[in-house]
């Protein structure tokens, strides 16, 4: 994709990408949301990642699979959270992505498990997540991660 010269449809599906994701994070931080916002978050976290798989690469991919997770997570909904946070975890895997990304899959993984009231697969996921959020390179990155995974 680097080499890649945009297109003003790429530039679109771009654009769309970035603001339907940050858009996502201002209601996930949201403290009280309505019933319409709830909805809202949840189309805006799949049609980011729909942009993102029109001109992203693997590591936009799987961070939009663990936004959805992490969406469906925050609001109870445990088989859709699994899911994306699965396919959060294969995307790593299949592209070798590692560090902050990796640490953050099974953290989706791991959270999700806790929405489900699997305590045995939350566990385990929750080590996996410590054990590569310690492998995190940056100390920031590391420092940020590992508050996050503490709201498990």
């Amino acid at each position: 994709m680097a080499n890649k010269e945009f297109t003003e449809d790429d530039k679109i599906h771009k654009k769309m990408a970035i603001d339907l994701f940050n858009y996502t994070w201002e209601l996930l931080d949201k403290e009280k949301r309505t019933i319409a916002e709830d909805d809202e978050m949840i189309h805006a976290s799949h049609a980011s990642r729909f942009h993102w798989g029109k001109i992203g690469t693997p590591t936009h991919f799987e961070r939009g699979e663990w936004q959805i997770s992490r969406v469906y997570s925050v609001l109870c909904h445990p088989q859709a959270a699994l899911y994306h946070a699965q396919r959060c975890l294969a995307i790593c895997e299949e592209n070798e992505i590692a560090d902050f990304d990796l640490a953050f899959a099974y953290e989706a993984v791991a959270r999700a498990y806790a929405v489900t009231d699997n305590d045995d697969e939350k566990k385990k996921f929750y080590k996996l997540a410590q054990i590569a959020g310690e492998q995190i390179k940056e100390t920031a990155d590391k420092d940020y991660f590992l508050s996050e995974l503490k709201t498990i």
